[in-house]
């Protein structure tokens, strides 16, 4: 995967003029900073991860979405359920046919964070993190997550297996974050 393309193909799904994203480098893993590295490096749940650092449960904020036969594609932002803080941004584009019907109609719904959907279900899954993004927030981003124009934040591309097949991906940006 070229991160530059799967960026593309991901925010192209959700157009915004201009970018969402001014401008990104990918950089490894190894380089990544804490608590980026804490926040995105792994093969978890960004769902579970992120209530596990901020010590609360998120809720699901589906800004957009889209469905093209069996692709549902939606935008969205992960909110603290304490605060209202948003702490994610992220573009998912899942390929519904790997779940049955009951599941389908759960993430249809969008109300509750697709991580916690294939936990509850007990839907075989697999996350693989595909690369780490060093990124300059556009304007809608920076309003998404409720920061300044220009914010430097981090973000990874993934794509979660479910029952052994490709079924979801990923672009999933934290809000920028210091160490507690």
């Amino acid at each position: 995967m070229n991160p530059k393309d799967e960026v593309r193909r991901l925010t192209d799904l959700f157009p915004h003029d201009p970018p969402l994203i001014s401008d990104f480098d990918h950089v490894p893993s190894s380089q990544t900073p804490e608590p980026y590295h804490t926040l995105l490096v792994h093969e978890h749940h960004m769902t579970v991860t992120m209530e596990s650092f901020h010590g609360t449960s998120v809720n699901l904020r589906v800004i957009d979405e889209t469905t093209d036969g069996d692709a549902y594609s939606r935008c969205i932002v992960l909110e603290r359920s304490d605060t209202g803080r948003v702490v994610q941004f992220g573009i998912v584009r899942f390929d519904l046919r790997s779940v049955t019907d009951a599941v389908k109609s759960k993430i249809l719904t969008g109300d509750v964070p697709l991580g916690r959907i294939l936990i509850r279900h007990n839907i075989l899954r697999h996350i693989d993190p595909g690369a780490i993004l060093r990124l300059t927030t556009g304007p809608d981003l920076a309003k998404y997550l409720k920061i300044a124009e220009s914010t430097e934040t981090w973000g990874r591309l993934a794509t979660i297996f479910c029952n052994n097949a490709a079924a979801v991906d990923l672009l999933e940006i934290s809000a920028p974050v210091t160490m507690p």
